[in-house]
């Protein structure tokens, strides 16, 4: 799990034209960042080196000062968790593949972007992709333009469902569906015979509501009690259970 591990890693995904995931974690273990590598698409590993291996510094000598050994597990966690869902989105094809994800956990700092491949960029395969792919990327430009345009249009149209198609609404409960103060109306019979009508067929409540229980409900569902055991009894029994 090094640099020159992805840089092999890299040269196959562009010799193949194979799209990779790529992860790490900083040196000081509280941020690091996913990526998705199109080669001819977007920047490939060799187009925006690390800023330890651009400044010439060999990685195996660098000095981990300043590393946080506590935070390690928990930043890895976090950004194997994000490659994992982001992953599914891309094979699965639902919801926003990102292009890239950073996570600062110092200030809990997600930076999102899209890397453009480097002209400059010193391996060859990658700079004769680009030129293979420049009108297709030209389009995919355009095409991201027009969907966020739509997008915005979509957002200023107004809330959604403004014609109600399925006429749904919302009423006061105390406004019932008819039969009004007259004789005969529907508020005249029993809320449970209500209720029941409504249901589908076949379909019945096994108890009625609360406050529509009469005395022979509440006969027929009582519990016995025996009001000559009082407190001390019970916790006696209770402690000869636990002896046994």
């Amino acid at each position: 799990d090094n640099y020159d591990a992805r840089m092999v890693i890299n040269q196959a995904c562009l010799e193949l034209e194979q799209n990779w995931m790529e992860s790490g974690v900083s040196e000081d273990a509280v941020s690091g960042h996913i990526q998705l590598i199109e080669p001819g698409y977007s920047a490939c590993f060799e187009c925006v080196p690390p800023l330890v291996v651009a400044s010439g510094i060999d990685e195996k000598t660098l000095k981990r000062e300043g590393v946080c050994a506590a935070s390690l597990p928990t930043t890895m966690g976090m950004v194997a968790g994000f490659l994992v869902q982001n992953t599914l989105k891309y094979l699965l094809n639902f919801g926003h593949v990102s292009a890239y994800l950073g996570y600062n956990a110092m200030k809990d700092y997600f930076p999102t972007m899209e890397i453009q491949p480097n002209p400059g960029c010193t391996n060859t395969a990658c700079c004769k992709l680009q030129v293979k792919y420049a009108d297709a990327r030209k389009q995919r430009v355009v095409d991201k333009e027009a969907a966020d345009k739509a997008a915005a249009e979509e957002d200023k149209a107004g809330p959604l469902h403004e014609e109600n198609e399925w006429s749904i609404s919302v009423v006061d409960e105390e406004e019932g569906g008819g039969g009004g103060d007259g004789a005969g109306g529907a508020e005249e019979q029993p809320q449970q015979q209500q209720e029941e009508q409504e249901l589908a067929e076949g379909v019945h409540f096994s108890m009625p509501k609360a406050d529509v229980i009469d005395a022979k409900t509440l006969e027929e569902n009582a519990v016995e009690t025996n009001d000559e055991e009082d407190v001390d009894d019970l916790r006696a029994q209770l402690e000869a259970l636990n002896a046994k």
